[in-house]
């Protein structure tokens, strides 16, 4: 992360770089432009801060403009530090899952490149395995309501390195009401409660 890592969140008011200790998880989320899927997670309870940026690319230091290119590998990636007190692995990736079409390789919408990737990175050997079996359930429900096998990709821990966005990219769409974002429920409950 950047020295702007320590900047608040312009809704949840945590620091960006807010720590997974004292029981808080962190897990890595792609799944399209990471403005409205930012937005989709910071409005989930039990999330305490989201910060946007680049993941699972080779470029050492990419910025927004490299990404876009293609050509770094990147995905556009939203860091999520919950409680899982308040609210489970399964049922932030079942919001993650549902909100995006995961079923589509390299494109969301109008989007389209492997910036746009559906991507899990986790941290803990649970999530990785709450990951694969939601997958797993989800791709069967997804296929009988007429839809592809799930492209996302599940990494297991420990994920690659974040790299966090330039400022005008964290909470863009909290500082822009009105942009651009293609995100929202894709039609197909996510099952739930799996472990």
């Amino acid at each position: 992360m950047t020295e702007n890592s320590t900047a608040p969140h312009v809704v949840l008011g945590a620091p960006l770089n807010l720590p997974a200790d004292n029981g808080l998880l962190e897990i890595y989320l792609a799944g399209g432009c990471f403005w409205g899927v930012e937005r989709f997670l910071w409005e989930t309870p039990g999330v305490k801060v989201t910060a946007v940026g680049y993941m699972g690319g080779a470029a050492p230091n990419p910025s927004y403009v490299q990404v876009c290119t293609g050509f770094t590998g990147h995905a556009e990636t939203v860091r999520v530090v919950y409680d899982p007190t308040e609210v489970t692995t399964d049922d932030l990736l079942a919001v993650f899952f549902e909100n995006h079409d995961p079923t589509q390789m390299n494109r969301q919408g109008n989007d389209r490149g492997t910036q746009y990737r559906s991507a899990v990175w986790t941290t803990t050997p649970e999530q990785f395995e709450v990951a694969q079996r939601l997958k797993s359930a989800y791709e069967a429900k997804l296929i009988e309501a007429g839809y592809g096998p799930i492209v996302t990709e599940i990494h297991s821990p420990p994920p690659p390195v974040f790299h966090l966005a330039e400022d005008y990219h964290q909470g863009y769409l909290q500082k822009n009401p009105g942009g651009y974002c293609n995100h929202g429920f894709n039609g197909v409950e996510c099952p739930r409660g799996l472990l």
